[in-house]
């Protein structure tokens, strides 16, 4: 087994101090820290929200999995931030209303800053109203609402309904994600972005927020 896939085994197994271990060897191998987060880390997310989509894992051990990502994250952030990089476009970031979680929300931000993004990130439990007057205050480009619970999604088309009816939704575009969330509940709600992980959405708002449009 190499040490991306002892990474990925380690995470989904919720072993903190092992990812950890791993993500430091990996460095030491001289591997792209880029490509730790993405073969490694995120090949072991991905792996758990997919069984979490299927009922084969539960919220314990996605929240246990989430805090083992965020151990080796913590290891990689510094190779992945660069002081010296020019915003490109402004993002507000946040878990919707009624939901606490913020491990997927944290590593979509760290993804997106690693792209010389400004995030704006209003923390967990946000209100669609929240959401609206960061949008209009730092002119951003893009508000992304996250969630990890199905009860909190409906929380989303909240936050499009909201926008809307300030006039405000021709102004901003409105991404989702979150392990419950898929391309089709995006389209039924009217959002206008939907990404499997944190990779692709810094990818994805990175383009939108050089050329300005999807």
């Amino acid at each position: 087994m190499t040490t991306l896939e002892r990474i990925s085994d380690y995470l989904q197994k919720g072993r903190s101090a092992k990812v950890k271990e791993a993500v430091v060897q990996a460095l030491e191998e001289n591997i792209p820290p880029r490509v730790i987060m993405d073969k490694g880390l995120l090949d072991g997310m991905r792996a758990v929200s997919e069984k979490f989509k299927i009922d084969e894992v539960f919220v314990p051990q996605v929240l246990v999995a989430s805090r083992a990502i965020n151990a080796g994250l913590q290891i990689l952030k510094p190779y992945l931030l660069s002081d010296d990089q020019e915003s490109v476009g402004t993002i507000i970031l946040g878990t919707v209303k009624g939901d606490m979680h913020d491990i997927g929300k944290n590593i979509v931000r760290i993804m997106m800053e690693s792209k010389g993004l400004k995030v704006v990130d209003l923390g967990v439990d946000i209100s669609a109203e929240q959401f609206y007057h960061a949008a209009v205050e730092n002119k951003a480009n893009i508000v992304c609402c996250s969630a990890l619970l199905t009860a909190t999604m409906e929380e989303m088309r909240h936050v499009v309904e909201y926008f809307t009816e300030k006039n405000y939704r021709d102004k901003v575009k409105i991404m989702v994600g979150g392990a419950p969330v898929s391309q089709r509940f995006c389209d039924y709600i009217g959002a206008d972005i939907y990404t499997d992980d944190a990779v692709e959405a810094a990818a994805v708002a990175y383009d939108y927020c050089v050329k300005g449009s999807l």
